[in-house]
């Protein structure tokens, strides 16, 4: 649909838009600015709302908050939050009373009139997302082209206020979660699923309805589309059963049997399209630790093939460090390293993190149980570290998983309910020479508003630390 197609059928139309999050204000502004009649709805009494509040207020949108903010819905058009599942009762007599269900980030995929790649996974996504960008970024200004990148989604930036001013050159990167996925019928030309692994699965009815939503991704694609999955990993890779388009493979450990997919061998990335290769990078050129960020790295050059050159993915190789929480050094104190991996969210995401290390670690674990199964990640931890520090809502059920499992003789547990005292317990058992990394293999909510919230908080406990050592991040001490 075109931009001025929907705004002559939005004007005037009756509109609810359900949860006020970091999506939903800019979706409101911009519905509000197409001339609809908005209803926002929270959860949130409306003292609470703060500053979205008063600029809802302001511009007219009627505010139905607190316990009830879901009775009377009797609109045109709902729009949900990704957290809301689009099937509780009052969504669905919503919808049996002839209101069309949506959200934000199908609303723009329906509107943005240029290219789009997506990416969707249990682990890497934001990363991959973050490099698919910077590459495209810097192909532009190495050929001078104008074309923008955007770059939005699950990551953090609505990307709905930008419609009016993407053009058709430009490219759209976004990361979507299987929240947004579950639901969309209109999907990126180009996708990527990273890996599946158990995740969100106290969201989603069970895994198969998790798989189905990350499948979504490239439901509705076309023979002219591509995916890209993973052939390391065992569902991804029979998912391409499945694809419309073309499928790329990449894969850290061998030569993918397809004609078009991404590989390494003796040191080297390599593109093969139509059964050629093309030598990319070296591996050596990626700035980022771990084997999952060489994988990051070949999934976002299966992106960007035919976008941009090898000389673009290179320069962004050598020059990327990384997005926050996500293996972020925090300092060096008393020979002890310091590190931020509270983007960790879930045993395979840790079991990656601590692949990254080879000196002795200890390991701050625990926070929002949902519903994992914590046995996969006792060998790797028992392998890498000499300490946990068991905090958060799940603690206990963690410390079951590794008594379940065997603990080694010398291998010390610390529980500490006290997040600050938790990272404190950190400090206390680490020996020069080793890493402290908080890498919880769980969500935040038991304590905290988000990942980033709990980051943030970790790293400035860690910076308080008294005593010798830069608490400068990296490329801040090579200056």
């Amino acid at each position: 649909m075109k931009l001025s197609e929907f705004q002559n059928y939005i004007k005037n139309k009756k509109v609810s838009v359900i949860g006020l999050g970091v999506s939903n204000v800019p979706l409101i502004e911009f519905l509000h600015g197409c001339g609809a009649v908005i209803t926002a709805r929270d959860k949130k009494p409306v003292e609470e709302l703060g500053d979205a509040g008063e600029k809802l207020k302001n511009l007219g949108v009627r505010l139905v908050c607190g316990d009830d903010y879901l009775s009377g819905i009797d609109d045109d058009i709902v729009f949900r939050s990704p957290g809301i599942r689009y099937d509780i009762p009052e969504l669905k007599a919503a919808a049996d009373n002839g209101a069309v269900i949506s959200s934000e980030m199908e609303l723009f995929f329906e509107l943005c009139p240029c290219d789009m790649i997506g990416i969707t996974g249990s682990d890497g996504k934001t990363t991959t997302t973050t490099v698919t960008s910077l590459i495209l970024k810097k192909q532009a200004e190495l050929d001078g082209s104008g074309r923008k990148i955007y770059l939005g989604g699950n990551i953090g930036t609505p990307l709905i206020q930008y419609v009016e001013q993407i053009k058709p050159d430009d490219i759209c990167v976004v990361e979507l979660s299987s929240f947004q996925l579950h639901t969309m019928k209109r999907l990126p030309h180009i996708a990527a699923i990273t890996n599946i692994t158990p995740n969100h699965l106290n969201w989603h009815t069970d895994m198969k309805e998790y798989i189905d939503a990350k499948t979504n991704i490239f439901a509705h694609q076309t023979k002219n589309d591509r995916v890209v999955l993973n052939y390391e990993n065992d569902i991804t890779r029979e998912l391409s059963d499945k694809a419309n388009g073309k499928v790329y493979f990449f894969s850290s450990k061998q030569t993918p049997p397809s004609d078009n997919g991404v590989y390494e061998e003796n040191g080297a990335i390599y593109l093969k399209e139509n059964g050629t290769p093309k030598k990319v990078i070296d591996t050596s050129d990626i700035r980022l630790v771990g084997r999952h960020n060489v994988e990051n790295y070949m999934t976002a050059i299966a992106l960007t093939a035919g976008y941009a050159a090898p000389e673009a993915v290179a320069d962004v190789a050598r020059e990327f460090n990384g997005v926050e929480h996500r293996l972020e050094f925090v300092r060096e104190l008393g020979g002890v390293k310091y590190y931020n991996g509270s983007i960790d969210s879930s045993p395979t995401r840790t079991i990656a993190a601590l692949s990254c290390f080879t000196t002795p670690m200890v390991v701050i674990l625990g926070g929002y149980d949902k519903n994992l199964d914590y046995e996969p990640l006792c060998e790797p931890l028992f392998s890498h570290a000499h300490t946990a520090v068991l905090t958060g809502q799940n603690a206990e059920k963690i410390y079951k998983a590794l008594e379940s499992h065997g603990i080694p003789a010398g291998f010390e547990i610390i529980k500490e309910p006290d997040f600050e005292a938790a990272v404190n317990a950190a400090k206390a058992a680490a020996k020069e020479g080793d890493t402290v990394i908080l890498s919880p293999a769980a969500a935040s909510f038991d304590r905290f508003k988000n990942f980033e919230e709990r980051g943030k908080i970790y790293k400035s406990i860690v910076q308080s630390f008294a005593g010798e050592g830069s608490p400068l991040p990296i490329e801040e001490k090579k200056k």
